[in-house]
Parts: structure tokens; sequence; C-alpha cells
């Protein structure tokens, strides 16, 4: 198989793409089995560079360029992808399946931007979404534009501010990649974990017990960093909003009474504290909050939990009212947006 194909897309495109289903295609042409990919020291190197791609993910949150100039790199980095996935898989993290997911789809964004009109309405379709040309832009279905611009943080994006046209809204080249992006982190995020056999755990053991190493450090490092005493004026907006709901008196969702009380307990706030702040919700049982709250803390599970990053807030749906400290592309946690509002506040002193 050379690096052009005359029925599809070439092998290049394909290992840019990997997850498409042309792309899987010319995968299985390639005649490679799981057991060889897995064991055979003929694709040594595709198992290295499926280790890069996980750890260029973990340490870096995006997926890097790798050179395609020959058919054995465009072979070995199309290959790299069903590693990569194993290993994912093989970690079972729900917090590092969303990290790799949102790592994956945020290189495609970069290169789709690149690509001609038909092609991205290609993937578009291939993913579920109703695209097509329109008025010098892209005419998207509204419901579905609707359903994926949820996630998205800036103003911009709210339906108030788009041209719609005969139950389509209309977005720039740039804004449908965006929402492709969105498409392709929930498809990631749905597929994996994937069951993995004895064997692919023996033979990634180590790079496995590497990468949860280094979790648990990422961990740590937001549980024990100074946050200095807890200050409500420095709260991000989703977890400020989360407590007035609490306060309130409204119903807040399962997943953001789990992101709150991890927030809070990372904060320093013990057990009683988080319980008394749950005490004026709609539904509260002292007996039943107290048990969940110690496990989300530690106390029970043995396992201490931290709030969700903000691309899975937005996942959840409880990523309220972003403010401009959000939008400036560096904050990703809210732990992330805690720390930087207090050394906003201390170099004003």
């Amino acid at each position: 198989m050379g690096l052009r194909r005359t029925d599809g897309l070439d092998l290049v495109t394909a290992a840019k793409y990997p997850f498409l289903k042309e792309s899987a295609s010319i995968l299985k042409d390639t005649g490679v089995t799981l057991d060889q990919l897995v064991t055979s020291m003929a694709y040594e190197s595709a198992r290295l560079a499926g280790k890069e791609r996980v750890a260029e993910a973990l340490e870096e949150g995006e997926i890097g360029d790798h050179p395609m100039l020959t058919k054995v790199d465009a072979t070995k980095e199309l290959l790299s992808y069903p590693v990569a996935r194993m290993i994912v898989s093989a970690v079972a993290d729900p917090a590092f399946v969303r990290r790799y997911a949102i790592s994956e789809a945020k290189k495609a964004n970069e290169r789709l931007k690149g690509e001609s009109d038909e092609f991205v309405l290609k993937v578009a379709a291939e993913l579920g979404l109703k695209a097509a040309k329109e008025d010098g832009g892209y005419a998207v279905d509204f419901a579905d534009f609707l359903r994926f611009s949820s996630a998205m943080r800036s103003k911009s994006w709210k339906l108030v501010n788009q041209r719609i046209i005969d139950g389509n809204v209309l977005v720039t080249k740039s804004r449908l990649v965006r929402i492709i992006e969105q498409m392709l982190t929930d498809r990631i995020s749905s597929e994996l974990p994937l069951e993995v056999n004895d064997v692919i755990l023996e033979r990634y053991a180590s790079t496995i017990e590497d990468i949860r190493h280094v979790l648990e450090e990422k961990r740590k490092e937001q549980k024990t960093e100074d946050m200095g005493r807890l200050s409500i004026v420095r709260l991000p907006p989703c977890m400020r909003k989360l407590l007035e709901m609490i306060r309130a008196g409204e119903n807040v969702p399962h997943s953001g009474r789990f992101a709150l009380v991890a927030f809070l307990h990372t904060l320093g706030m013990d057990s009683q504290q988080i319980l008394e702040t749950f005490s004026t919700a709609p539904d509260f049982d002292p007996s039943k909050s107290e048990y969940q709250i110690k496990h989300i803390t530690g106390e029970i599970s043995g396992t201490e939990y931290t709030p969700p990053e903000c691309s899975t807030m937005r996942s959840y749906g409880i990523c309220f009212e972003p403010d401009d400290l959000c939008d400036d592309g560096r904050i990703r946690h809210p732990l992330s947006y805690y720390r930087r509002k207090g050394r906003r506040f201390r170099s004003r002193k």
C-alpha cells in the first residue's frame, strides 16, 4: 500500500484523522493483527509512537505533529492511534480518558482548519453533524448547534448572538471546526476505556504504572498547593453558582454536588463544614449527605477526589457564567482560577 489511494483517503490523511471510518479501513488493510501490534518486534516503533502520543496528552494536553514523509512514517503514525487507545484504556482513569479525548480533538481541530470545505463537511457528517455550505460560511442544524455549543464558554456562542436562517445557524469555518472538536471529544470519551486483555496489561505494565504515578502526583499538587484562606470572592463562577443554588434551596445535579464537595474539600473545608453548607438543599438528608461527602473526601473510600477540570464541567453542563478570567485561555481547572484570582488580588495590594 502506497502513500495514496484512489478509492478514498490517502495514508497520510488517514494517519492525521485516525478516528474516521476510512482510516479504520486503511488500518485494516495493513494486515496488522492486534497480537502483532502488541507483541511483534516489527511494530516496536509503532508502540513507542503510541506511548509518545499518550505522554503528549498527559503532559501537554495536545497530540504533537510527527513527520510523515514516507509510507513507513505514516503507517507508524496510524498504528500509534490504537496503541494509545489501548494504553489509555489500561490506565482506566476517567479524568485521563477525558484529557486524552480532548487532546486528540484539539489536534484534529488544528488540522481541519487547513482542509477543504468538502473534507470538513465529510468529517462533520461522519460525526453526525448536519452542516452545509451557506452564504460564504456554513449552515449548522439548529438543534445540533444548541447541543454542542453548550460547552463553549464565550458569550459570542450564545444563541442570541447567532445568525439563523431556515432553522440553521450560520457559522464560520473556525466555529464549525470547533463544534467538530467538541463532538470528537465526546465520541472518544464515550468509546473509552475499551476492554483490554492480560497480554496488553503485561506489555504496558510499566507505562501504565508511570502514568498512574504522574496522575496521582498531579492530584497531590492540586490538593497540597497553598490556596490561602478560603475566599468567596476568589471562587470561579461555576462554584459560586453551585453554592448560590444550594443556599437558595434549588436542586443541584449530582455532578454539581460532587464538584462542589471536592472543590471545598481541596480548599481545606472539613466534612462537617461542607455538610452544613448543603443543609439548605431541598432534598437534604443528613445521614445520606454525610456518607456521600465522606466518600468524596476520602474518609470512607480512602480516595480523596479533586474537582473536575473545566472541560469536564462544561460537558456536564455545570460551567456557569464564565467570566473574562475563564475566557483568557489559560484557565483549565476551577482550582487554577482560584489560585490565579488570588495572585491578582495580591498584585493589587
